[in-house]
């Protein structure tokens, strides 16, 4: 159990968890997890944690297949500029290990965005707080948990 599982148990939210071997050669450990759960990388959500210029920390979830584009969380977040957040604040913050981070369940509650392309899913996939654990749940009942904002946040290919 994690606290991300927790989180959703306790709100009776319908979710499944599906686990992985993890193997820690992989270069991303988002399309790990598509790969190894046979799932389009549409579907996968990585987490991110990104720092904007008043140094709040918040969250943005992103296809795996995408990048974050930081200008446009930043506009989402109401704010001029975003960075990635460097690793240690992100640990601290979320109380979850860089490739587990999971947008439920963190120490602090940082305020999320999910990209809008989740919506077109009936079941989303993010992690459930440690690299090879996954929990697919509703888009809507992770930006209620989290009290999340859909917002367009991936990068256009170029």
């Amino acid at each position: 159990m994690t606290p991300a599982i927790n989180i959703a148990k306790k709100a009776g939210v319908p979710h499944q968890t599906h686990e992985y071997a993890h193997d820690p050669a992989h270069a991303s450990y988002g399309l790990e997890a598509a790969e190894k759960m046979g799932v389009a990388p549409e579907r996968v959500f990585k987490t991110l944690v990104v720092i904007l210029e008043t140094r709040e920390l918040v969250v943005g979830v992103v296809p795996v297949s995408a990048m974050l584009n930081m200008k446009q969380i930043a506009r989402a977040a109401g704010a001029k500029k975003a960075a990635m957040a460097p690793a240690a604040d992100v640990q601290r913050s979320s109380g979850y290990v860089l490739g587990g981070v999971s947008p439920l369940g963190q120490k602090k509650r940082l305020r999320t965005f999910i990209d809008a392309s989740a919506q077109a899913f009936a079941t989303m996939f993010v992690s459930a707080g440690r690299r090879g654990l996954e929990i697919e749940l509703a888009p809507g009942d992770l930006a209620r948990l989290t009290s999340g904002t859909f917002a367009e946040l991936a990068a256009a290919d170029d």
